[in-house]
């Protein structure tokens, strides 16, 4: 019962994040991507700032979670820094398309941290969501798919790819019994250090003073729910369920954009992705299962999270 309880909390996170790329298409052309994304950042940190300061234990905790939160922090930066930076010379269809590959890459990748394999059966699975998500983004149109080409904005999308699947792994991999407020209050902190230096050096303006009206509300739900809640979601479910299991719910994302498209702006779903939704449901849920999934062993894998922080080890070693 408390792995579905994170399992539905990832879900949660997920749809958020579906969310935001509506929210984030309100706000289009207001202001640059790298001023939108540190407001979102230093938004939500300020959000928990007083929360942080008032506690005696949580102020005490800063200093020594900042040092780690800034690399995990930093892994998370890159990614945005390098999407934005992809979008000059590919488009949005292509780093959708690419975005597939996260959970196999993050796969990989925990292989070296946490000494986990990968079956051909997974790989299988792998291959299976990353189709159903390539099928929804291309609406089931061939044409589309075999017009389909590489270019130097794609290779960089990769590496940012890259950065977002260390992202997981590090969270994971420097998790050590933090309080759990303070880890998402310092990686916020890190992120908008990132993305000033980020900012600065593109030499964009921040242009803050250009949400208003309605931005405001679409401005809102990025900070608090598609920035704030999320990294709060994602960080306490990876650290119990495993960068594996929450990167694979990236298949989902494009069926619920699309889902999102229809509830909230009344547009039609084709008939043509519901295939492509229904391979991206079974490969995420496959790959939740226990048949079809490798034991963690990295040294958090074992721990119970609470929203507080406060952990209690548990006797077992087996966690699933």
């Amino acid at each position: 019962m408390e792995k579905i309880k994170y399992h539905l909390l990832v879900l949660l996170a997920t749809t958020l994040v579906a969310g935001s790329f509506l929210a984030s298409e309100k706000l289009a052309g207001i202001i640059n991507p790298f001023s939108l994304t540190l407001l979102r950042f230093t938004g939500a940190a300020l959000i928990l700032l007083p929360a942080v300061l008032i506690n005696p234990r949580w102020r005490t905790k800063l200093l020594p979670t900042m040092p780690r939160a800034m690399a995990v922090s930093f892994f998370y930066s890159a990614f945005f820094i390098g999407f934005f930076e992809s979008l000059n010379s590919t488009t949005s269809l292509n780093t959708g398309t690419l975005f597939t590959l996260l959970p196999l890459i993050t796969a990989l990748l925990s292989v070296i941290a946490f000494r986990e394999r990968i079956t051909g059966k997974q790989l299988f699975v792998y291959i299976l969501g990353f189709t159903g998500t390539v099928w929804v983004i291309f609406n089931g149109q061939l044409e589309l798919l075999l017009s389909f080409s590489l270019n130097k904005g794609d290779f960089i999308f990769m590496a940012s790819i890259l950065f977002m699947s260390l992202y997981s792994v590090a969270m994971k991999f420097l998790y050590r019994n933090d309080e759990m407020i303070v880890l998402v209050f310092c990686t916020l902190m890190g992120g908008s250090f990132w993305m000033m230096l980020a900012l600065l050096f593109s030499g964009q303006p921040l242009q803050w003073h250009l949400i208003q009206n309605d931005s405001i509300l679409h401005m809102t739900y990025l900070i608090i729910g598609a920035t704030l809640a999320t990294v709060y979601l994602y960080q306490i479910t990876t650290i119990a369920l495993g960068p594996n299991r929450v990167s694979a719910y990236i298949y989902l994302n494009p069926a619920l954009v699309a889902i999102m498209l229809l509830v909230v702006d009344g547009k039609s779903l084709p008939y043509t992705i519901l295939p492509g939704i229904l391979m991206s449901i079974v490969a995420t849920v496959v790959l939740q299962s226990r048949n079809n999934r490798n034991v963690d062993t990295g040294a958090t894998s074992n721990r119970r999270i609470k929203p507080s922080g406060v952990e209690k080890k548990r006797k077992d070693t087996n966690p699933l």
